[in-house]
């Protein structure tokens, strides 16, 4: 009988209809394909029985996070490939009911599942959050901010570096990660105009370098919300260690509580994603609300593409389920009309798309330069998460499947005198 490797590699091109290049390793110690080319690793056959049961995206990631499946070499590259191979075919019910008629199709089904052992489905990696409907309650949405963020500071130092900005920087030629952020935390200050007096609220804070940075370089009053408890408590040291106390408040709140309004200015940079397509218009009209005549809105949110039939859309599963619980992507177009809809004016929208995946692939390099003690700081599944979602978020934003924009919105007053000056661009000057 052929070897495990020679076996799943047959499988895996009579399943996919296409060869595979990549390698193989499997849990015998085999190995099958090209030499030179970079691995999957098959640790066992419960990894198997993980693709059998949650066919598709789900089942890999299932067995990429429990480490029933791993990769040899560079990840981006067999990434690449599953992304060719897998998450961009067309997978829709008529097209599997078609594969399921071919009889080599059908047999390299039964090979598998004789190859995966006793048909036991596998419990779900701990880190994999139960999937529920998308509510968007103040209860579900405290909850899925702190699956995602109350890992704990130090991972994300770890990851995220000085700056503490989890969000897509602004490279200039020659910038490191830290200098990036710092441009892209002043571009948001440009892009809003702000000036010494000024009263900000910055939705979805995160560890308060916004709030810090607009404070201390713009003279500006700044209130910062989150609903992170961690995240929070690492803002408010960063406000008292550069003695901005009287300037800068951080609260632990909804954006839907803020009451103290009106602002000049409101920046909103990587929180959108969470608010949810049912609750956007919500989420535009409280903004609105809290903006003084004249005030300008900075919604900084990652969009995917639009699709033929919006209604068909569903939320990635991985992301979903490990990463972002309740977070939905836009188009750009439904974005701005939502914002419109709501009463703004929208003056700029500026693509930063590019900007994000080499943003992605530092905090990659990060991460698995200090892999060892993420894994101590975190556990073994989620370091794996981290590792997958950012690598295969910057081949997305590569391969423009998502985008990134930055979107200036002004409350514009009936006389029409929107307050921005006539180039609006000369803040990239």
């Amino acid at each position: 009988m052929a070897d495990a490797a020679s076996r799943l590699r047959n499988l895996a091109e009579q399943l996919l209809g296409a060869p595979l290049p990549v390698r193989i390793r499997a849990w015998d110690g085999s190995r099958s394909g090209p030499p030179d080319a970079p691995a999957v690793v098959v640790r066992n056959r419960r990894a198997l029985r993980r693709l059998l049961f949650k066919p598709g995206e789900l089942g890999l990631a299932r067995a990429w996070v429990s480490g029933d499946l791993d990769v040899e070499g560079d990840l981006y590259e067999v990434l690449a490939v599953i992304a060719g191979l897998v998450w961009e075919r067309d997978e829709d019910a008529r097209g599997l009911v078609e594969a399921l008629r071919d009889p080599e199709v059908r047999a390299a089904g039964r090979e598998l599942l004789r190859l995966a052992g006793p048909p036991i489905p596998p419990a779900p990696p701990r880190e994999e959050v139960r999937r529920r409907r998308h509510l968007h309650t103040r209860h579900s949405d405290r909850r899925a901010i702190s699956h995602h963020y109350d890992v704990g500071n130090d991972f994300y130092e770890l990851v995220l570096g000085p700056s503490m900005v989890y969000s897509c920087a602004y490279w200039q030629d020659g910038g490191t990660l830290e200098s990036a952020q710092r441009d892209k935390l002043e571009l948001v200050c440009a892009k809003l105009g702000l000036t010494q007096g000024q009263r900000l609220l910055d939705v979805g804070c995160g560890w308060g370098s916004m709030a810090v940075h607009a404070a201390r370089e713009h003279g500006v009053r700044v209130v910062g919300v989150t609903l992170s408890q961690e995240q929070a408590a690492y803002a408010r040291k960063r406000v008292a260690d550069e003695g901005l106390t009287d300037r800068v408040e951080i609260r632990v709140q909804d954006y839907r509580d803020v009451t103290d309004g009106p602002y000049d200015a409101i920046s909103s940079i990587g929180m959108a994603e969470h608010v949810g397509a049912e609750r956007y218009l919500e989420y535009a009209s409280a903004l609105y609300a809290l903006l003084k005549p004249g005030g300008r809105l900075l919604n900084h949110q990652i969009a995917r593409r639009p699709q033929r039939d919006e209604s068909s859309y569903e939320v990635d599963a991985f992301i979903d389920a490990y990463v972002f619980p309740d977070g939905e992507l836009a188009p750009i177009g439904t974005t701005v009309t939502q914002l419109e809809r709501a009463g703004f004016e929208v003056r700029d929208v500026e693509s930063i798309r590019e900007h994000y995946a080499r943003t992605l692939r530092q905090w990659v390099t990060r991460l698995e330069a200090g892999r060892d003690r993420a894994m101590r700081l975190t556990s073994p599944g989620r370091t794996r998460v981290w590792l997958l979602y950012m690598a295969a978020c910057a081949l997305a934003f590569e391969r423009n499947r998502i985008g990134v924009n930055q979107v200036l919105a002004v409350r514009t007053p009936d006389s029409g005198a929107s307050g921005l000056p006539l180039r609006t661009r000369t803040w990239n000057t």
